[in-house]
């Protein structure tokens, strides 16, 4: 247990743990986004490909968030962007947790998305300033761990919450974030200017380097197809599953039950992938994603759902600690919080692109959507295989000059 614990907690700055709590109790309250599609389909009466589209404004407002976010990380600070949108959020989502006028509701769910995506970049800014590149891999791991944990307890719970109100999952949404302000604002420092600089490092810059450089927009290709198919599980498998017959709590029941196998086996991640090229990883992850998601189509009962999410949970495991440890090796320090808002906005527009694409999709072609996702996913992983050789040349020699000055600083 003790050489368990050294080598996948110990060793971590404090504020890394206070950002990491800070996440899985926001994460654990995360309630409304995951049950909007549903709230709108039953309570408003939406058509799925409606109600995709007025889910997909959280994705058209995370896009503008999380650029915004980006910026303000560098140019605010990271504290100072986390703690303004963790206290807009806490009021949108009250707000939204009163509104019955449909286009108030979209405008609302536009904004949630601007303020909950912000924090993203100044997240991940503030974890790559604080932890050195050797622990980055299980700072990242860890982090992908509590997001999961966070997403087990709020699935289950919310599934037995949104048959007793909808509205009751807005109001506690709400509130686990307006704790992460506390948290944040009492035990998280400004971190900005702590991380160590390169000799090589690239001249000081704005978005327009991060999406001029090609490597890195390759990378964030392959990470937004990957993030398309992942949405299908939170925004389209429910619609799915309402068809099937199946009740909300069953949904709740699968997205826990995936939350609980990364909680149980995501800590071996690491070990596992130890030594491996991290394009090659991903290649893996991509198709197995693919390969789950895909497999939704064939279920049409309980048992068989919790068989695909079994799959594509797997390929989720694998690919976050890479994805995260490339996106902060191809970051230059001082552009770190701009990189991280170019890598993020893979996820607010996944978020408007597969609830609002796959919203059609389903009604249009049935079970042929997962098919065509089936495919997405081997694509992807044909990508990640092609695009690894230049991606690993682009790091190795920041890994390499990162973990000398890491040794040197630590040598006795």
């Amino acid at each position: 247990m003790r050489r368990w614990y050294r080598a996948n907690v110990g060793g971590l700055p404090g504020t890394y743990w206070y950002l990491w709590a800070g996440m899985l109790i926001n994460r654990l309250g995360g309630f409304a986004v995951l049950f909007l599609s549903l709230y709108l389909t039953t309570a408003r009466g939406l058509s799925p490909a409606s109600a995709g589209l007025v889910v997909g404004a959280h994705g058209v407002g995370g896009v503008l968030g999380v650029l915004t976010g980006g910026v303000l990380a560098d140019r605010w600070g990271r504290r100072s962007t986390l703690l303004t949108c963790h206290a807009a959020a806490a009021v949108l989502m009250l707000g939204l947790a009163f509104s019955h006028w449909l286009p108030l509701i979209a405008v609302v769910t536009a904004l949630i998305g601007f303020a909950q995506s912000m924090a993203g970049p100044a997240f991940v800014a503030a974890i790559v300033d604080v932890v050195p590149e050797p622990d980055r891999t299980r700072a990242f791991n860890l982090q992908f761990w509590a997001f999961n944990l966070g997403m087990a307890g709020a699935s289950l719970l919310a599934g037995i919450v949104a048959e007793i109100s909808f509205t009751l999952l807005f109001v506690l949404d709400a509130a686990a974030t307006l704790v992460t302000f506390v948290i944040l604002l009492l035990r998280v420092p400004e971190t900005r200017g702590g991380a160590p600089e390169r000799s090589d490092a690239t001249p000081p810059g704005g978005l327009r380097t991060a999406l001029t450089d090609r490597i890195f927009l390759a990378f964030v290709g392959l990470t937004f197809v990957l993030a398309v198919l992942t949405m299908q599980t939170s925004t389209i498998l429910p619609l799915a599953m309402h068809a099937d017959g199946l009740r909300p709590s069953a949904y709740g029941l699968v997205a826990a039950f995936a939350g609980a196998l990364i909680v149980l086996g995501q800590l071996f991640v690491p070990r596992l992938i130890s030594g491996r090229l991290k394009g090659h990883v991903l290649a893996v992850s991509a198709a197995v994603v693919g390969l789950g998601i895909g497999a939704v189509g064939l279920a049409h009962a309980l048992p068989a759902y919790l068989a695909a999410a079994t799959v594509w949970t797997v390929g989720s495991m694998l690919a976050a600690p890479p994805n995260a440890q490339i996106n902060a090796d191809l970051s230059p320090p001082e552009l770190r919080g701009r990189y991280q808002a170019v890598f993020y906005l893979t996820f607010p527009a996944a978020g408007f692109v597969a609830p609002a694409l796959g919203g059609w999709s389903l009604q249009h072609l049935g079970n042929w959507h997962w098919a065509l996702c089936g495919l997405a996913g081997v694509l992807a992983a044909a990508g990640h295989l092609l695009a690894s050789p230049a991606r690993e040349r682009r790091v190795s020699p920041v890994i390499t000059e990162s973990s000398r000055a890491y040794s040197t600083s630590n040598a006795p």
